[in-house]
């Protein structure tokens, strides 16, 4: 709460209950993969020495979910790795308070190496050395595009190839077909794009609503998002807190000018910006007549959802307009009550998201329920929270003993008649 700018709820199901999960389902995942054999025949013994990576992981996390750098560097340490950690550095408060309880909890020196610092002087170093065993990533994707570069350049000196994993943003959506139930679609958007001030990689960004459902909604949707709460999270009755630095507010504020110039965009709700206290940007609603809008495409990271009404009978259209606008493939949504539009939705947004939702927002993927990851731009897709991610901080190695070995070279074929 006093590092992120979270409420108390946000914070409660972030900092405590999913840390908690990562710990216990990783725990749970890692036996499953202990558990994973081959066959064995007569008198032969066949098993898998799952051994850590050769060499150390470098996890970087990011500033938005406390858990993901507890689960950043820990689950590469439950496989048996060696981790350095670089919080990011607007949260290396919350972070520092995580790698203390590791310590408490009895995790010998040196596994976790809590280090936070320049991101570029660091990185710098790390991914030139030899020993780089692998990379544990959740942030920009320009920043993880940079170090998959730089691993490319140096591959000839490493000393094993290392394995790369990142998660890397979004710009995720909610497509509402005609069939779609009002009051469902309005929570959605606002629990989806307003919750945590829009700052998580799953938040709702872009939504398309039939102009059907867009009369039927309109007035409600703006109605609650300029009725939301926002100051200090100390305060319960906030549903949000202030965004993360001056950065963020003064990007965020470029995007709220731009779109009050625009000819191709109109603010229908909130769109004001305050630093005089703190970086507080009001819940945001942009309505752009045009689907490739600016605010349409790009990610913002902030409370600040666009979104566009398209005519109902066009619902195959844009479908496929969802699935090309964004280079992105993380979180997406479709909200309808006919089947037939879920199964449309389902076959051509197959690739857009690796968390796909039905008549639910896009945000709060649970671990050990909804394994999380996107591809495309958002990244590799080894699924935070599942068996999937921990396979990547082992290399596997075969063992065959044989019980009865042979004692003459020659075989049976071989025998004269």
């Amino acid at each position: 709460m006093l590092n992120q700018s979270k409420t108390v709820h946000q914070s409660e199901i972030d900092a405590v209950c999913e840390s908690i999960d990562f710990l216990r389902f990783n725990a749970h995942f890692a036996e499953q993969i202990y558990d994973s054999q081959p066959f064995s025949g007569p008198a032969v013994w066949n098993r898998l020495d799952y051994r850590p990576l050769e060499g150390f992981i470098y996890a970087v996390s990011p500033f938005n979910f406390t858990a993901i750098g507890a689960n950043l560097s820990s689950a590469p340490a439950m496989m048996g790795n060696c981790v350095i950690w670089k919080p990011a550095s607007s949260t290396v408060y919350s972070n520092y308070h995580i790698f203390k309880l590791f310590e408490a909890a009895g995790l010998p020196p040196g596994v976790i190496n809590f280090v936070p610092g320049s991101a570029g002087p660091m990185s710098d170093y790390l991914l030139n050395h030899s020993d780089l065993g692998g990379i544990h990533f959740t942030g920009s994707t320009d920043v993880f595009q940079a170090m998959w570069r730089k691993v490319g350049e140096n591959i000839a000196k490493y000393k094993t190839y290392p394995r790369l994993v990142g998660e890397t943003g979004g710009k995720d959506f909610i497509v509402a077909h005609a069939s779609a139930e009002p009051d469902a679609l309005i929570t959605a958007i606002v629990r989806g794009g307003f919750e945590y001030q829009g700052q998580k990689c799953s938040a709702a960004s872009r939504v398309y609503i039939p102009d059907n459902v867009w009369k039927r909604i309109k007035d409600k949707l703006i109605e609650t998002t300029n009725s939301l709460t926002m100051g200090d999270i100390s305060d319960f009755r906030n549903f949000m807190g202030a965004v993360i630095d001056r950065a963020s507010f003064k990007k965020l504020s470029g995007y709220l000018d731009e779109a009050r110039r625009s000819d191709d965009a109109q603010i229908i709700a909130g769109g004001e910006a305050d630093d005089s206290v703190g970086y507080f940007v009001r819940p945001t609603l942009i309505q752009a007549k045009r689907p490739d809008y600016r605010t349409m495409c790009e990610e913002l990271f902030g409370p600040v959802v666009s979104l566009y009404v398209y005519p109902e009978r066009e619902w195959q259209e844009i479908l496929s307009v969802v699935d090309r606008t964004s280079p992105y493939g993380l979180t997406g949504a479709v909200f309808a009550t006919d089947r037939t539009a879920v199964a449309d939705a389902d076959r051509t947004l197959r690739f857009a998201a690796g968390n796909f939702y039905v008549n639910d927002k896009p945000t709060g993927a649970v671990v050990g329920q909804q394994p999380f990851g996107g591809s495309r731009a958002s990244g590799t897709n080894d699924k935070a929270g599942s068996l999937l991610n921990l396979l990547r901080w082992v290399s596997a190695r075969t063992i065959k003993e044989n019980f009865v070995p042979p004692v003459d070279y020659r075989y049976p074929f071989m025998a004269e008649p």
